[in-house]
């Protein structure tokens, strides 16, 4: 590597978790067989809750139970970085309070969708959650679906906080990993929150991903991660091309519709999701089962 890695507090193939439901309730069998097969998989990191998880479809008392399942089933062998975002800075305060209770190692927190606060309020936002709670917060910045997009320099005053440790950027912005290690430094936490970008994004100097695909490739994912770490280009450039028609084709609905219907042709879990995201067309099953054949994930 040409670049200075720095020393991030969390690397690699990280996943957001899906959230599995069974007559309408949470199938906490299935999530529990779902972190240790993660794990298993050599995962390096779980994030319940996320949006991936269906937090914006979960009470507060299922969010917390969805924390405390995965910190109990973890048991210390990864770190748990719960899903505590919201657009309301007391109720984010509140679900970071709960996951530090509960053990999670860190918090994964979005910025503020719809309300569509300044760089003024989100600087504020942040900075109310760490100076409630000390535990590591790693911002999530998503514009497609916040509609709000955090500066390099919103984050770098953020990052002067020592528990604001990183970021998931789903910007697609292949240029913003760098600006913000030149910006922030190489310790500043940098993960992925696009599939498709892994490569590229580690390569301007990123430090993993956190994988909606992991869900139902985290063998795969894992191994490739670790193949650019040991500078092996040949097996990382093998492994991303047999994905990459997976990560497009778990977003050819509104995710996570598709990566739900994914994981049950492997027997993760019912694909069922909560309204107002409902079952996928036929024609999307057509082409996710045709990824996942091409990743050898099905016959």
């Amino acid at each position: 590597m040409t670049y200075n890695v720095g020393n991030p507090l969390f690397k690699g193939s990280l996943v957001a978790l899906i959230t599995p439901f069974s007559n309408g309730v949470i199938d906490e069998p299935a999530f529990r067989n779902l972190v240790n097969w993660q794990i298993d998989e050599g995962t390096n990191g779980l994030i319940p809750v996320g949006t991936t998880g269906e937090s914006p479809t979960l009470n507060h008392e299922e969010h917390k139970k969805v924390v405390e399942i995965c910190v109990e089933e973890a048991k210390g062998r990864v770190p748990v970085i719960a899903g505590a975002g919201s657009n309301s800075t007391a109720e984010a305060i509140d679900f970071t309070i709960h996951a530090k209770q509960a053990g999670a190692d860190a918090v994964l927190h979005v910025t503020p969708y719809y309300n569509k606060p300044t760089q003024e309020g989100m600087y504020r936002h942040f900075s109310a959650i760490a100076e409630a709670v000390e535990i590591p917060v790693i911002i999530y910045n998503i514009p497609p679906r916040s509609v709000i997009d955090m500066s390099v320099d919103t984050m770098k005053r953020l990052a002067e906080y020592p528990n604001i440790v990183g970021v998931k950027d789903a910007t697609q912005d292949l240029v913003r990993p760098l600006k913000t290690r030149l910006e922030i430094g190489a310790d500043f936490c940098q993960l992925s929150g696009e599939d498709a970008t892994i490569v590229p994004y580690l390569s301007q100097g990123g430090h993993g991903c956190i994988s909606v695909t992991c869900n139902v490739a985290p063998g795969p994912l894992a191994q490739m991660h670790k193949a650019w770490w040991d500078g092996d280009l040949d097996t990382v450039r093998s492994i991303n091309d047999r994905l990459l028609p997976l990560h497009d084709a778990l977003f050819c609905e509104t995710s996570p519709g598709p990566v739900k219907y994914a994981a049950s042709l492997i027997g993760l879990c019912e694909p069922n999701a909560r309204l107002p995201i409902c079952d996928i067309a036929d024609s999307s099953k057509i082409k996710v089962e045709s990824a996942m054949r091409h990743a050898g994930l099905i016959n």
